[in-house]
């Protein structure tokens, strides 16, 4: 059974204002806990979800909660947790003043250490982990548009959360070993990185064989760190974590077919760490690669070109100046 209490998104970006605009129109109540900027373009442009399957809905302002205090929490049956990495923290200390103590609290972040921070800090409320596998682009004036295929999956619990919040569109699936589906995201997120150095559209990017082995070579590193520390990383598409180094290397020819049973991308899509560096902001590399790094320092296991990577986005950061357009051959120096 469907509560009427109100599904509130806790930090509203890219993926929360996607997921919070396909429950909205799915008939859910939703509130969005954003950044005044989003909540202004919303409340001025109304909130207007779409994606490369040519879904495309409009949501009034007006049927949705938008604040930008966390005192909106308050009375939500569910809590969509969508902040970045490094926020956690913060967010669970909102969740815990203001949120029912019956609230369910979902994460739909990255990385892997997000559901221990939220667990930690909500002891005895009912926490479960989430991996969204599609990436969301922010179009300005209230649109957000997914780019990339695949369902969210949802750690079950006796309430069947997944199941309340699947709706046409956007599907949830109650998912057993979270954990090992975490680290297979993971490892496909360490793409994030390399795209936002690049400068380039994802597909355009994954369609350049330098670029793919660059990443195949980087996912080995932390596939050996994963395997040193007894981490088996779950398939987030329909190629096993091990082959996907294997695949990448591939000539474009049969990569592009063997891709596209597997992932679809729309010609627009970028990572969200491209997005970031873009408008000057924080970015998930610690939360990322830099896992890998620390993996690697616990098993004295070298992964110079993850660390390569780590600097490199830290130098963009701490640049402002967007991505910085860099070659693999750039990246590899």
């Amino acid at each position: 059974m469907v509560s009427p209490r109100p599904i509130i998104v806790a930090g509203a970006g890219s993926i929360g204002c996607f997921v919070g605009g396909m429950l909205a129109g799915g008939g859910r109540p939703v509130g969005l806990l954003a950044r005044p900027r989003v909540v202004a373009d919303i409340e001025r442009y109304d909130l207007r979800v779409s994606s490369f399957e040519g879904a495309d809905r409009r949501i009034p302002a007006n049927r949705l909660i938008l604040a930008t205090h966390a005192t909106v929490l308050a009375g939500a049956a569910i809590v969509l947790v969508t902040v970045k990495s490094a926020d956690t923290a913060a967010m669970a200390d909102d969740i815990a003043r203001h949120a029912p103590a019956d609230a369910v609290v979902v994460s739909l972040q990255n990385g892997v250490g997000n559901v221990a921070v939220l667990r930690e800090r909500l002891q005895g409320r009912q926490v479960l982990s989430g991996m969204v596998p599609f990436n969301v682009i922010a179009l300005g004036e209230g649109r957000y548009h997914r780019a990339t295929s695949g369902d969210i999956a949802i750690e079950p619990d006796q309430a069947g959360t997944a199941a309340q919040l699947s709706v046409d569109g956007l599907m949830m699936r109650a998912t057993d070993n979270m954990p090992g589906v975490q680290w297979g995201k993971l490892l496909l997120n360490l793409n994030n990185a390399l795209n936002a150095l690049s400068g380039l559209p994802l597909r355009e990017q994954l369609a350049q064989r330098p670029w793919r082995r660059l990443l195949a070579d980087h996912m080995s590193e932390a596939l050996r760190t994963m395997k040193a520390d007894g981490i088996s990383p779950v398939a987030s598409t329909g190629v096993p974590p091990a082959l996907t180094p294997h695949l990448l290397r591939l000539p474009d020819a049969l990569f592009q077919m063997l891709a596209r049973r597997t992932m679809q991308i729309d010609p627009m899509a970028r990572s969200s760490m491209w997005e970031d560096l873009q408008h000057g902001r924080r970015t998930e590399i610690d939360y990322l690669q830099g896992v890998i790094v620390a993996l690697a320092e616990r098993h004295r296991i070298d992964v110079p070109l993850t660390r390569r990577i780590v600097d490199l986005v830290k130098a963009a950061e701490q640049d402002g100046k967007g991505s910085p357009g860099l070659s693999p051959a750039q990246i590899r120096a």
